[in-house]
């Protein structure tokens, strides 16, 4: 079976079919714009990094545009980069954005990688682990985190590596969930949010371990995050709704049978509001630019909504 990003990229690349040219044509050219001459892409400050480059590999690949000097100019930045990850969240970005250009160009990034580069990633992973069966996102970090124990395992996955001791991960993600549904990205977090229940629900389903019950919360919790803009929002205390918010909630109903909870229309609408004219997508209704992120998430929405595998529900 594929592994987690890449069955979601396959469902993302059957939307992305049915969406117009124009639309397609228009974040193609925002996107090779952001790419640096260095290869990579940057954030709306700074330099290059392996985050925002990972987003800008993913929706060229998305648009169908992740080949030839773009591809060949990401592939070098990447090589760069190869022992220069300081988090998993570095290492996640780096193998995704390599297996993207291997899948897409047929660059093998990883070749250039030192002989002890492997037993290097292992080490960095299994230090990341955590008595209650979670991964933390620092070595010096004591608490388990949602996310970032579902970022391990699509590192586990993306390097076909098994994951020990999976009972006990599953018990670490299953003590994150709420009262109301939703999960928690800490222990001691208040409050359930849109994307620590997206990351559990993930990281569940690669491990076989989501219950009828565990669905069903999920799905309620994700179907009242929709606020009156259209999008999802981040937790209950935030008033309005995001990119980020909306495709992982999205995505996970999808995944949960449970797209038919939400007002798929209103959740165009709200993407396409903030679809910029001359390419790129806005965070939400407060941002005033776009950034390379931010436009995978919304190219990821309108393609979502487009995909024959959405159950809308078009109130």
């Amino acid at each position: 079976m594929p592994a987690y990003l890449a069955q979601l990229m396959l469902r993302l690349a059957a939307g992305m079919g049915e969406l117009p040219d124009a639309f397609r044509q228009r974040h193609t050219r925002y996107l090779l714009a952001a790419q640096r001459p260095e290869g990579g892409f940057a954030g709306r400050e700074g330099e290059c990094d392996l985050y925002y480059t990972s987003f800008g590999l993913r929706g060229l690949a998305l648009l169908g545009q992740l080949y030839g000097t773009p591809a060949e100019r990401a592939a070098h930045f990447l090589t760069t980069r190869l022992s220069q990850y300081e988090t998993v969240l570095d290492l996640v970005s780096l193998i995704y954005g390599a297996s993207l250009l291997q899948a897409a160009a047929g660059i093998d990034v990883l070749a250039a990688a030192p002989p002890d580069w492997t037993e290097k990633v292992d080490s960095t992973l299994t230090q990341l682990r955590r008595p209650d069966g979670g991964y933390s996102k620092t070595n010096e970090g004591y608490a388990s985190s949602t996310y970032h124990s579902f970022l391990v395992l699509i590192c586990l996955q993306l390097r076909e590596r098994p994951v020990a001791d999976r009972a006990a991960l599953v018990r670490f993600l299953l003590s994150q969930r709420g009262e109301d549904g939703g999960f928690r990205e800490i222990r001691v977090a208040k409050r359930s949010g849109t994307n620590p229940t997206a990351a559990a629900i993930g990281a569940l389903q690669i491990l076989d371990a989501v219950s009828e019950e565990v669905r069903q919360g999920a799905i309620r919790f994700l179907a009242a995050m929709q606020t009156p803009e259209g999008g999802l929002r981040a937790n209950s205390r935030i008033p309005l709704a995001d990119l980020l918010s909306t495709l992982t909630g999205l995505l996970t109903l999808a995944d949960l049978e449970g797209g038919d909870c939400v007002d798929s229309r209103a959740v165009g609408r709200f993407t396409q509001s903030l679809d910029r004219p001359d390419g790129g997508f806005r965070a939400a209704a407060w941002d005033e630019v776009p950034d390379v992120e931010y436009t995978f998430y919304g190219l990821g929405c309108q393609a979502l909504l487009a995909s024959p595998r959405w159950t809308p529900n078009q109130e």
